[in-house]
């Protein structure tokens, strides 16, 4: 049974802390509120098998809230964990969890499913192989949460740190259309995707921020250091000769921006927390997400992808027998932008008053002729089937979006790494060229 460590208040202000054992992080919540005890914070500790010997800290949380009382909560708050024991915390809250074993857990679980094991049966075979410690006590919350009759995704929306919104709302859509085998499989595929995307835009943006980066430094350093120095040099022969305009100019920019560092800094942290009131407005969160599909680069490549979800959702509800006005519904959760949900929620308005649930697709211009035909020739035909050819389509579709980026990409970092070297070779490099030929001498020396 998983380990917790809770932090806890009572109705009079008393704080208790203990590590007990619960069948399921909701099951402990429901008890210490059971108990007039409001929950702080309760964090899982790293699996142990109940092969162990139970240890005198680890208390059943039955027996706890038994015995519970103020006197008894009074002396908690001053009891102290030993070193040994705040070694196994730090340890078991340091083993990260990685996507390497989310993405083996999801293959092994839709292997199972796939030759017809039940969720507890799947679940219990995939917790006894599983190498991480912290991740094998996430599992046994799950599997806890569904023994007790409560769906995995319900037991996974606690653990959002790890299993990301769009992962839980497939095995969602999965889980209520009877068709969890076909959404582990989306899963599978949505993380080997991710992962291989975030491969290639690391491939492509590490190496060239490390240059601009570098680029930066050196500019920064260059005009602080050398400017100085050349211009002594300058000042001392006596010669006429001055330094480029540009350096002159970046470098009085320089003496300024350190002189009254606080004032950008201020401005830049007003425009930060400017921006940042206004996305979390609804507004403000609406045209943000508006600007994610409008985004050069990658915004075609953001909305294709949020659109094939929703596609492949509705599909396996409707091959599940769903309406189309239900699977639009349960299939909406798959997808996180406002703009995307402002133009499901009218689709299934249309069909409430009888219009066309895909006009509001049409009318929003984010979508290309070529799916919105697929669909009307869909309702005239057969739905299920076009949107199998329609999620084909889309997925060659996203992957000559992708072509285009890695192409596109490289240029557009290149370009702007280009116009810093430019600008380092104009404002440091030429100056010390300057120096280096000595034709400042004839200035200085009359020949």
């Amino acid at each position: 049974m998983p380990t917790y460590m809770y932090k806890a208040v009572t109705t009079k202000g008393v704080v208790v802390r203990n590590r007990v054992e619960a069948a399921s992080r909701l099951t402990l919540i429901k008890s210490l509120k059971s108990n007039n005890l409001i929950p702080i914070s309760i964090e899982q500790l790293a699996y142990r098998s109940n092969k162990q010997k139970k240890k005198k800290n680890v208390t059943d949380i039955q027996e706890i809230m038994k015995n519970v009382n103020t006197t008894q909560i009074g002396r908690e708050r001053n009891k102290t964990l030993t070193a040994k024991e705040k070694i196994n915390l730090y340890f078991a809250k340091s083993e990260k969890i990685t996507t390497r074993d989310l993405v083996i857990f999801t293959q092994n679980f839709y292997l199972l499913k796939k030759a017809n094991f039940n969720n507890i049966h799947a679940l219990s075979t995939i917790i006894e192989s599983t190498e991480n410690l912290s991740f094998r006590g996430v599992l046994e919350d799950i599997l806890a949460g569904v023994e007790a009759g409560e769906n995995m995704y319900t037991t996974m929306e606690y653990y959002s740190n790890i299993f990301p919104y769009i992962y839980i709302n497939m095995i969602k859509v999965g889980e209520l259309s009877g068709s969890l085998t076909n959404s582990l499989e989306q899963a599978v595929k949505y993380l080997d995707d991710s992962e291989a995307l975030n491969k290639k835009l690391k491939n492509i943006l590490i190496p060239n921020i490390a240059q601009f980066v570098l680029l930066i430094v050196m500019l920064i350093v260059g005009t602080l250091v050398a400017i100085p120095a050349i211009q002594g040099v300058f000042d001392e022969l006596g010669t006429q000769d001055k330094l480029p305009a540009i350096t002159l100019w970046f470098s009085d920019f320089l003496d300024n921006a350190i002189k009254y560092w606080y004032i950008p800094t201020v401005i830049l942290i007003a425009i930060i927390a400017a921006i940042v009131f206004y996305i979390n407005t609804p507004k403000g969160k609406y045209n943000f997400h508006y600007f994610k599909y409008k985004a050069p680069i990658f915004g075609e490549l953001i909305f294709a992808l949020d659109f094939s979800r929703l596609m492949k959702a509705m599909l396996l509800n409707l091959k599940n027998g769903m309406r189309i006005q239900d699977s639009i519904e349960v299939s909406k959760n798959v997808v996180r932008n406002y703009v995307m949900l402002s133009i499901i929620e009218t689709s299934i308005n249309n069909i409430l008053i009888g219009q066309s649930w895909i006009e509001p697709f049409e009318k929003s211009g984010l979508a290309s002729p070529m799916i919105t035909e697929m669909l009307k020739i869909g309702m005239q035909t057969d739905l299920t089937e076009m949107m199998e050819k329609l999620v084909e389509y889309m997925e060659i579709d996203i992957d000559n979006i992708m072509t285009k980026i890695m192409k596109a990409l490289p240029e557009v970092v290149y370009a702007i790494v280009g116009v810093v070297l430019i600008f380092f070779v104009l404002v440091v490099l030429v100056p010390c060229v300057q120096v280096y030929m000595g034709q400042f001498l004839f200035s200085a020396y009359p020949v």
